[in-house]
């Protein structure tokens, strides 16, 4: 029987396997992207999985820069949560006044903002803590908040610049807090959107899904963005098969899109990548459900390399594309996908896999791996959090 993830307490002492780089290292039976402690933010490694269940506590923003960065922790919703908090972490044990420690969190912002290209959300949650801290004045309270003991390392708010200080943490933590809350709010949300609109494409059951890479629980920190409607399905009963593209060259979809969904008792099956194109002649896929990096204004969307062509087949097979994101995802600013910052990797992303050699080192034209892909308004609606929004024709 697969267990539900529970929240990791505060107090709870987990078995400490070491040290690795001189960061500590947990085993957890129960899975959790993340965690904010009220001492660190605690990390699912999701480079591990699904072999191992490993925490880490990022204890500065330079932990969380070097998580996001390597895939700890990955999926746009998750990455723009763990960077607010990774922000916060640059000032949340530092004695200083309120411009100083405004300072040293827009330093922050802006390092960890070098981490990632192309989710959007990373971007967009920084911007929030930073327009937090401009609205924060540097005058003291009349009394010190009631948790600004744990906040300066023990000591009482005793002068007004001190207390000051104290409430700009607060003011930046309860950002922080926000940003994590309404995720988990718009994972419920998109879930709900979207299982309607399935059902509005095929009235008889099961509803056979195709996704790619991971846009679950191990994405977000509520239920995920495309995998969202599969839970929400599985909650009321409504019976639901999945394809899981494995997702190359890192195997998100075989590693943690299958992991997950069979902890939950969903019932899943993982596909070559160059195989979707096949099932789909067949008639065996009723919709392909995806989640997103960036979505243009115009609706241009990029996503995990791979998503591109299966757009093209989905649509050349008739078959209902969807992109599940949270209005977060969506850049304003960008007038359509052409203008997406799009991520290279490392080449040995291709060349290597878990270690072993895959492609002989000399090959020149194994230069570095997208991790992103754009696309143009290939599918049907984008289902977000707030609406379902139909391409315009």
């Amino acid at each position: 029987v697969a267990r539900a993830p529970r929240p990791c307490s505060r107090s709870e002492e987990l078995p400490l396997r070491g040290t690795r780089a001189g960061r500590p290292w947990y085993d957890v039976e129960m899975l959790q992207t993340l965690e904010w402690t009220g001492q660190s933010l605690r990390l699912l490694d999701q480079t591990k999985l699904p072999g191992e269940s490993m925490y880490i506590d990022c204890i500065d923003e330079k932990m969380v820069w070097d998580a996001i960065k390597r895939l700890a922790v990955r999926g746009a919703p998750a990455i723009g949560v763990a960077a607010a908090y990774g922000a916060f972490l640059s000032i949340a044990f530092v004695d200083d006044s309120v411009e100083a420690l405004r300072a040293r969190l827009s330093a922050a912002c802006d390092h960890l903002a070098t981490s990632r290209p192309t989710a959007v959300n990373l971007f967009w949650a920084l911007d929030r803590l930073k327009n937090a801290a401009r609205q924060v004045e540097g005058e003291a309270p009349a009394e010190p908040p009631a948790n600004s003991r744990n906040l300066t390392n023990g000591s009482a708010a005793a002068s007004p610049s001190t207390n000051a200080a104290a409430a700009f943490k607060e003011r930046i933590l309860a950002e922080c807090r926000a940003i994590h809350a309404e995720d988990i709010d718009c994972c419920r949300r998109i879930g709900e959107h979207s299982v309607s609109l399935l059902l509005q494409l095929k009235q008889t059951q099961p509803l056979r899904i195709l996704t790619h890479c991971n846009a679950g629980k191990l994405a977000a920190t509520g239920i995920g963005t495309a995998l969202a409607p599969i839970y929400v399905a599985h909650e009321r009963g409504i019976k639901v098969e999945v394809f899981a593209d494995e997702t190359r060259p890192l195997l998100q979809g075989a590693r943690l899109t299958a992991y997950e969904l069979s902890q939950a008792g969903v019932p899943v099956t993982v596909l070559c990548d160059n195989m979707a194109a096949s099932l789909m002649s067949k008639g065996k896929v009723d919709a392909i459900i995806v989640g997103a990096d960036r979505i243009a204004a115009n609706g241009d969307t990029a996503n995990k390399i791979g998503t591109f062509p299966l757009a093209i087949a989905a649509k050349h097979f008739s078959v209902p594309f969807i992109v599940a994101a949270p209005t977060s995802t969506i850049d304003r600013a960008l007038p359509d996908g052409s203008q997406i910052p799009i991520e290279h990797r490392a080449a040995d992303e291709v060349t290597q896999f878990a270690g072993t050699g895959t492609a002989p080192i000399t090959a020149n034209h194994v230069k570095a791996t997208l991790i992103a892909g754009g696309g143009r308004r290939l599918g049907k609606p984008m289902s977000l959090a707030k609406s379902t929004c139909r391409p315009p024709k």
